[in-house]
C-alpha cells in the first residue's frame, strides 16, 4: 500500500529530472507545498485506525489480550482499523497459528490490519555490523508476520547512532530490511520515535539516503523534545510538515482535551490540514497516551475531534 503522497512525488520528480536533463530550468516546487503554516481551506478525507498503544494500560494489567483487541477497535469504539504493538505478541512473530487466529478475529469484525508497530528487536544504527545484521534478520520476522496478517507496513525504531550529516550506516541497514519489505509488498516506515528521529534533519536525511518508496515515515503528533518545563523545544508544525511528503502513515498522539473538545497540547486542525496539503488520505491512527482521562474515553474523545476536522474548514 502506497499512498498517494508517494505517486505524486515520484511523478514530480520525474517531471523536474526529464526538464532539468533537457535544459528546461523547472525547478520542483514540491517541498514548498507541505507548510507548517498551512493556508486557509478544507481538511480533507482520511481514515481512523485505532493504535493498539492507546490501551497499552488494559493489556499490560492483562485486562484484555492481543487477541481482543480489533473485537474491540470495532464493536467498543466503531473503528475499522488496527495498528498493533509487537509488545503485546512478541513471542507470537513466528507462530502461525496464533497470527492466522489474529487475523480470523480481525475479518470476522470487518477490521482491517494496518501495520505492525515495533520495539525491542535491536539497533538497526549501530556500529557493530554484526549487531545491525542481527537487527535486519530479527525485524524481517516481522515483516513476515505483517504479510501473514495483512498490513501493509512495520514501524521501526531507527535507533541513536545517527545524525543529520551522518546516515550512512543507519541507510544501509534500512535500505536492506525494505528490500526485504518490498519483495513481499510490506513498507518500512519511521515514526519520530526519540533519539535522532526526533529531529526531522535527521529523519528526512535519513528519507533521501535511502530513496526508496517503500521507505517512508510515521510523523507522530506528539514525539518531539521538550524543554525540562515541559514545552516542544523545536517547531513541531514544521517538523510534521518536513515529514509528510514521506509518510505511509500518520499518528494522531493525544494526551488531554479542553471543554470544547479540542486537543489542549496541539492544534490539531492545523496538523490535520498540514495532513491534507501533502496529498495524504491514508490512515490517521488514534494515539491516546494521556494520564487524565481514562483509556477508554480517551481514545473517543481523539475520535470525536478527528470525526469533526474531516471534512472541515481550516481558518488558519
Amino acid at each position: 500500500m502506497i499512498h498517494s503522497s508517494f505517486d505524486r512525488r515520484r511523478f514530480l520528480r520525474g517531471v523536474v529530472a526529464g526538464a532539468s536533463a533537457l535544459g528546461l530550468g523547472l525547478r520542483s516546487s514540491f517541498a514548498d507545498e507541505v507548510s507548517g503554516k498551512p493556508a486557509a481551506g478544507k481538511i480533507g478525507d482520511f481514515k481512523i485506525s485505532l493504535a493498539e498503544w492507546s490501551l497499552h494500560q488494559s493489556l499490560q494489567k492483562k485486562e484484555i489480550t492481543n487477541l481482543d483487541f480489533p473485537g474491540i477497535a470495532r464493536e467498543k469504539y466503531g473503528i475499522e482499523a488496527v495498528e498493533f504493538v509487537n509488545q503485546f505478541f512478541k513471542d507470537k512473530a513466528h507462530d502461525s497459528t496464533y497470527l492466522k487466529e489474529l487475523k480470523k478475529r480481525a475479518n470476522d469484525h470487518g477490521v482491517t490490519c494496518v501495520l505492525i508497530m515495533i520495539d525491542g528487536e535491536g539497533d538497526l544504527s549501530s556500529a557493530d555490523k554484526a549487531q545491525r545484521t542481527k537487527a535486519i534478520d530479527n525485524h524481517k520476522t516481522w515483516v513476515d508476520a505483517a504479510v501473514e496478517l495483512g498490513c501493509h507496513a512495520i514501524r521501526i525504531n531507527t535507533g541513536s547512532n545517527y545524525s543529520p550529516t551522518d546516515v550512512e550506516t543507519i541507510a544501509e541497514a534500512c535500505s536492506k530490511l525494505t528490500e526485504y519489505g518490498a519483495q513481499n509488498k510490506i513498507s518500512i516506515i519511521c515514526e519520530n520515535h526519540g533519539g535522532p528521529s526526533s529531529d526531522p534533519d535527521a529523519l528526512v536525511a535519513l528519507m533521501k539516503k535511502v530513496n526508496n518508496p517503500r521507505f517512508g515515515t510515521l510523523p507522530d503528533f506528539g514525539n518531539f523534545p521538550k524543554t525540562r518545563r515541559g514545552v516542544y523545544s523545536i517547531d513541531v508544525y514544521d517538523a510534521i510538515a518536513r515529514m509528510m511528503p514521506y509518510a505511509h502513515g500518520v499518528s494522531a498522539k493525544s494526551h488531554d482535551f479542553n471543554p470544547d473538545g479540542t486537543e489542549s497540547h496541539l492544534d490539531f486542525a492545523r496538523i490535520m490540514k498540514i495532513v491534507t496539503d501533502a496529498g495524504y488520505k491514508g490512515y490517521v491512527g488514534i494515539e491516546y497516551e494521556g494520564s487524565v482521562m481514562s483509556e477508554h474515553d480517551g481514545i473517543i474523545a481523539t475520535k470525536k475531534l478527528l470525526e469533526k476536522l474531516r471534512g472541515s474548514n481550516y481558518v488558519g
